[in-house]
């Protein structure tokens, strides 16, 4: 059994930290304060709050470390080598609806590079890390990505278009769509893109994929799925992390789902 780092345990204590607070306020959701600060893009109070605790028990732990964070943005630390990337409350709208599908998320990024992740899916108490070289846990289980091998019996997770968004992104997603959901077994879409990483990571998905994604929404997915032996890679280019569209599934799948998305977008260019 692997024990995660001084860091690691850090993070995962914060996270537990802000998923208590959340815990508590989706008792209550009825009751929240919301704002609304864009099309299909809630806010609540229990976000901001579950955001301050992070930032709290993480600037205490370590700090000269740098943030982005999805309210507080970017907050320049003295160490310009280590940042934290932390979505306090991914899931936003399930929260808000009363549904018990969301997670904290925090990653660590050194020098450029993806650490640690840490993804709390609150509602189910289940903490799942990893860190680079020690691989992916759920707790203290070692886990791996699916060994599916055909996509006629892989269930693949995505993410749908929101209101807003360009006509031309709800046009790719049924493409999309299209092209991969004769030949895949099921197709999931659960609303919190952590969780979705961490599901491919623990097997309980055999892919995902989406676009238009943010930092915090994929960084700490994107250890847990590398570390638990899986392949995550950009869809509109290299840089995950900036362009925000990615697929990550098994070395066997991965191809197969990356070539139902390819004509995908070869037919919306010939058509």
């Amino acid at each position: 059994m692997s024990r995660p780092s001084p860091i690691g345990s850090v993070m995962i204590k914060a996270a537990r930290a802000a998923g208590a607070s959340l815990s508590r306020d989706f008792a209550e959701v009825e009751h929240l304060q919301v704002s609304r600060k864009g099309p299909a893009d809630f806010v609540s109070n229990a976000d901001h709050k579950a955001e301050e605790i992070i930032y709290e028990q993480l600037t205490k732990a370590r700090p000269g470390y740098g943030f982005v964070m999805e309210e507080r943005g970017i907050v320049e630390g003295t160490d310009k080598t280590n940042k934290f990337i932390v979505d306090p409350l991914d899931g936003t709208l399930n929260f808000l609806h009363g549904q018990p599908h969301y997670a904290v998320s925090v990653a660590l990024e050194r020098e450029g590079e993806l650490l640690t992740g840490v993804i709390y899916d609150v509602f189910k108490n289940e903490i799942f890390w990893a860190e680079t070289g020690r691989g992916c846990w759920l707790e203290n289980r070692k886990l791996r990505v699916a060994s599916r091998t055909h996509l006629a019996d892989a269930v693949v997770a995505t993410g749908t278009p929101w209101i807003g968004q360009s006509e031309e992104t709800h046009r790719r997603f049924w493409r999309e769509l299209a092209a991969i959901t004769p030949r895949a077994a099921g197709i999931r879409r659960y609303g919190a893109a952590s969780l979705d990483l961490a599901y491919v990571a623990a097997g309980r998905f055999d892919g995902f994929w989406e676009h238009g994604l943010k930092s915090w929404d994929i960084a700490a997915g994107i250890v847990l799925v590398r570390e638990a032996g899986g392949v995550v890679t950009g869809l509109e280019g290299d840089d995950l992390m900036e362009t925000g569209s990615l697929l990550a599934a098994n070395e066997s799948l991965h191809p197969q789902i990356e070539t139902c998305l390819r004509a995908a977008r070869e037919a919306s260019t010939s058509g």
